[in-house]
């Protein structure tokens, strides 16, 4: 009886996967939809729940839903006791290490004021023809959600409450335990595929503070104030018309501290940070792209960007050398112009900045770091984009107590004095500083550590004093050059014009 069951149920099967295959094949598409529209409508005319997707990525997936990340972090803290399938994430120096995760085709139930609702995580693949299900890798095609499901008598509580509860528990959940990454941009060959993913991140774990910030301390707190001004001005752009949106120049001599600073700013504003690598980037549309996918909260870095790419050199090309060009072969132009690495413009990175794709999210600050500030395009840093400029400056006495609090635990001390009038009189980074003040060994004590400073302010105060007369006799030497070159000329013009006068006359 039971063989005759299976066998039947068996033929059944091969029967109905026999027809859905020659309905897919030879029926037209604009039927088979239009069919499957009628028996969506049949069933949920007898269904009695609803349904709502939350998408992975909106906007065409230009940009990583908030939604999905929220309900994503509000289920993980509540599906570890309901669901079967887990997925385990491993989180470094967290109040919970281990992270647990509805995996997919998961369904889990949660309740809200006596409501019953069903959570699963779904994947579909937009191109099944394409799928491999015994690849080790996803579809480039995947397309993730979460489906919400729940009776139709309880709409106006799910709609209403429920998903409200859901989106602000979750960021609540996010934030608590937060942890700031560091990201890096992927070259675009590999944002597609299994990662799916324009950037790539660690955990960031940089101990600098503005408390152990090697600067003078009047400006250091015009920055908090500043940086604290920005975090709290959301009504305010949106009351003046601006995006919100911040940036800041850092500028000055290689060890100043710049990129302390950033990590400084990171840990205050409690953002992650974005390091932006502009040679990986192909085009214009390729740094939009990024941009999109920088959330809110966030701080994009582009460090050394006079180094980064030759912005400045495309608008400073001199009228005279485009007209005296000469003509180039179309082939090997074309050649050229593929062999760039990158072909993003002084143009695309103001568009960039400030542009209409900018407003594409809110809470950000842009930071770029240089070396030589005279070197940029005007453009580029004048005041809407880099709204704040911040001179990281060689050490002051001020900064100079900071390392010494960070370095040897000491607030003051009878040599301080003596670095203080040695500061003053020559110019040391705040980098070689710090060096000299580290302790190399065991036997080193404080006085040591500050004696070794004092020999190295010394010998730098000698070695400035020394270049400084060398610069200063140069210079004498072709002042009395370019003096004697003019005697010379004006010796030789009298010559001449002598010559001139005795041929005149001569001649008459």
């Amino acid at each position: 009886m039971m063989r005759e069951l299976w066998s039947q149920m068996g033929s059944l099967m091969a029967t109905v996967v026999f027809m859905y295959t020659i309905f897919e094949r030879f029926f037209p598409s604009s039927f088979r939809d239009r069919l499957q529209a009628y028996a969506q409508k049949v069933t949920n005319h007898f269904n009695p729940y609803i349904q709502i997707t939350f998408p992975e990525f909106s906007g065409e997936r230009l940009k990583k839903s908030e939604a999905y990340n929220a309900i994503q972090t509000y289920l993980s803290a509540n599906s570890s006791q309901r669901a079967k399938r887990l997925k385990a994430e491993v989180v470094k120096d967290s109040q919970t290490p281990l992270v647990l995760s509805m995996d997919d085709n998961e369904e889990i139930t949660d309740e809200f004021q006596g409501v019953k609702v069903w959570w699963s995580a779904n994947k579909v693949s937009s191109n099944p023809q394409r799928y491999n299900p015994f690849s080790y890798y996803g579809s480039s095609d995947e397309k993730r959600f979460y489906k919400l499901t729940f009776h139709r008598s309880h709409r106006d509580i799910i709609t209403m409450s429920y998903i409200k509860h859901v989106l602000e528990e979750g960021k609540e959940i996010e934030l608590t335990n937060r942890q700031l990454k560091l990201y890096t941009n992927n070259p675009s060959s590999g944002w597609y595929g299994y990662k799916q993913s324009k950037w790539s991140h660690i955990v960031f774990e940089h101990p600098a503070s503005f408390e152990t910030l090697a600067m003078d301390q009047k400006r250091k707190e015009d920055i908090l104030k500043d940086l604290a001004k920005f975090k709290k001005g959301k009504e305010y752009y949106s009351k003046i018309g601006k995006a919100w949106k911040r940036g800041y120049l850092l500028y000055g001599p290689p060890g100043t501290g710049k990129s302390t600073m950033i990590a400084a700013i990171a840990k205050f504003m409690n953002y992650d940070v974005y390091d932006l690598e502009l040679t990986a980037v192909k085009d214009n549309t390729e740094l939009r792209k990024l941009l999109i996918e920088t959330p809110s909260k966030s701080i994009t870095v582009i460090e050394d960007i006079d180094c980064s790419l030759d912005l400045t050199g495309q608008r400073k090309k001199k009228k005279e050398e485009v007209e005296n060009e000469e003509p180039k072969d179309p082939m090997r132009k074309n050649e050229e112009e593929s062999s760039k690495s990158s072909k993003v413009t002084l143009s695309g990175l103001l568009n960039f900045i400030d542009g209409i794709w900018s407003a594409c999210g809110g809470e950000r600050i842009i930071i770029f770091t240089t070396n030589y500030v005279e070197k940029l395009d005007p453009a580029l840093i004048r005041r809407g984009r880099m709204d704040k400029h911040i001179e990281m400056s060689y050490c002051c006495f001020d900064a100079f107590k900071v390392l010494a609090k960070n370095y040897l635990d000491i607030e003051s001390h009878l040599l301080f004095d003596r670095i203080g009038r040695l500061l003053k009189e020559t110019e040391m980074s705040p980098a070689d500083v710090a060096e000299n003040l580290m302790p190399k060994s065991e036997d080193e004590d404080v006085e040591t550590c500050l004696e070794n400073l004092i020999k190295a302010l010394e010998k730098n105060r000698e070695e400035n004093a020394k270049k400084k007369a060398e610069e200063e006799a140069q210079k004498k030497l072709e002042e009395e050059k370019a003096k004697e070159e003019s005697t010379q000329n004006k010796e030789i013009n009298k010559e001449k014009t002598r010559e001139n006068g005795v041929k005149e006359n001569g001649f008459r």
